[in-house]
């Protein structure tokens, strides 16, 4: 039974990129009374478990790599320096701790009651929040968000699966695996076995099919499996984990193509295989709130659910799970609810949205697949335009990554419908062209800006 009562125009519940963004806009901007309840640590997945700790181990990843093309340059570097994970661990961990804190005293400034606690709703205006001590308290609100993002999806049916961990308890590890099975084809997985290659982990990818990031543009897709073959990942391809047993170490037991396998001495098992949106417990059915097949919140393009005064948002909803969509949605929905008439039609754009993955090398990719805008265009009405180089960083070294890039133009006024690249530095590269994209830029465009030399984004301003 509730020992109290609060009241307030707009209560968020999650505490995640586009609940605090949503919830910061509404109260920092517009004086709207907003109370935010977060059951986990401020910042969602993005800064505890995602996004931020995700990019601090590429970076390690990344100098472990340097170090090693160090020679070529002519630096006696130890080609295999010790990777103290402990204390990596630590210091991540505190700059995890720091961002928390800055959340809660962003939230402060901005004027937002912050609760923390488990959140389930009792009504269409109405919310029962359990406390870390076992009381609640009940919180009535003319206006809910739901932005409770989502949780790694476990294995079902298979023995011994338990004996695994997700993505999240990567982050949890408290020393390096000297061998390590990832099962898994997204970017999740193809992330973790790029960093923990490079840090020296002796790294094993099990996927469906013959190729990982399936949504993305095949030249992506094809060269970054042969490269991770290329730098010894080892990928199992058409894999199908049947059980893991436990003998002080893990031994996979899996079925592919050419029949029966076994993986044995295996440190850690790692779960990659998708996200499941975080709904238990949160009283959908009590106010009639409907989802889809996968269990993500039903909403329209304004982030309305099927009942009225209850919004919704972020990775569960599950439209494009990226931690800047969300942030750009819950500003969004903040200035149509309470920015007044201007925004009555404010919504975001979701065509053209650029994402990056932080594999080893790096690619990144925004608008449509060559094979998509086969589909939608005609192939007699699309133009291609690729690139595949070797980057000036590795012009004296014997060991060459690859760089590959693909420019994808339709119309007789060649206007860039997708672009895809892969090699150093994708991830800077792409955010300035994403912008000209966005706007509409032709190849025309692209050909008319002089190119910075030497560099691999000029590549793009000099495609034939």
């Amino acid at each position: 039974m509730a020992t109290s009562t609060k009241y307030c125009d707009f209560l968020v519940i999650g505490g995640g990129s586009g609940g605090l963004a949503s919830a910061k806009r509404a109260s920092g901007r517009y004086g709207t009374k907003v109370i935010v309840v977060e059951a986990k640590r401020l910042g969602g997945t993005c800064v505890n478990v995602g996004c931020i700790p995700k990019k601090i181990t590429w970076n390690a990843a990344n100098l472990a790599q340097s170090m090693r093309d160090a020679k070529a340059y002519g630096l006696s570097v130890e080609q295999r320096a010790p990777f103290d994970w402990a204390s990596f661990k630590a210091k991540r961990d505190a700059n995890i701790k720091n961002l928390n804190n800055i959340h809660e005293r962003n939230l402060e400034k901005d004027g937002v009651e912050y609760i923390h606690g488990r959140a389930r709703l009792v009504g269409k205006n109405e919310s029962m929040i359990k406390l870390d001590d076992g009381t609640e308290i009940n919180v009535n609100a003319k206006k809910i968000l739901l932005a409770t993002g989502g949780h790694p999806t476990v294995p079902q049916g298979i023995p011994g699966g338990e004996y695994g961990i997700n993505s999240d308890g990567f982050f949890e590890l408290d020393h390096q695996p000297k061998k390590v099975a990832i099962v898994g084809a997204g970017y999740i997985a193809v992330e973790f076995a790029g960093m923990l290659n490079a840090l020296g982990t002796e790294t094993h990818l099990l996927i469906r099919h013959e190729r990982f990031l399936r949504n993305f543009d095949e030249m992506i897709q094809d060269e970054l499996v042969s490269e991770y073959e290329r730098v010894g990942i080892h990928i199992h391809k058409k894999s199908k984990v049947e059980k893991v047993t436990k003998a002080g170490k893990l031994t996979l037991h899996y079925s592919d193509s050419t029949g029966q396998g076994m993986l044995e001495d295996v440190d850690t098992l790692i779960w990659a295989i998708g996200r499941t949106p975080e709904v238990q417990g949160l009283g959908l059915d009590v106010v009639d709130i409907k989802q889809n097949e996968k269990g993500q919140i039903i909403t329209d393009e304004y982030q309305n659910t099927t009942v009225e005064n209850i919004y919704s948002l972020g990775d569960v909803v599950g439209k494009i799970e990226l931690t800047p969509v969300a942030i750009a949605v819950g500003r969004k929905l903040s200035d149509r609810l309470f920015g007044g008439e201007k925004f009555n039609t404010s919504k975001l754009d979701y065509d053209l949205i650029p994402s990056v993955v932080f594999a080893h090398p790096e690619v990144g990719t925004i608008g449509l697949t060559e094979e998509e805008a086969e589909k939608k265009y005609g192939r007699d009405n699309i133009k291609i335009y690729k690139s595949s180089f070797t980057a000036t960083y590795y012009a004296i070294m014997e060991d060459k990554g690859p760089s590959k890039y693909k420019l994808i133009c339709q119309g007789n006024d060649d206007k860039i419908v997708g672009l895809h690249i892969l090699g150093l530095g994708s991830g800077e590269i792409l955010q300035g062209f994403g912008v000209a994209i966005k706007m509409g830029a032709t190849k025309k465009d692209f050909d008319s800006c002089v190119a910075i030399h030497p560099t691999s984004a000029e590549e793009l301003v000099t495609l034939n």
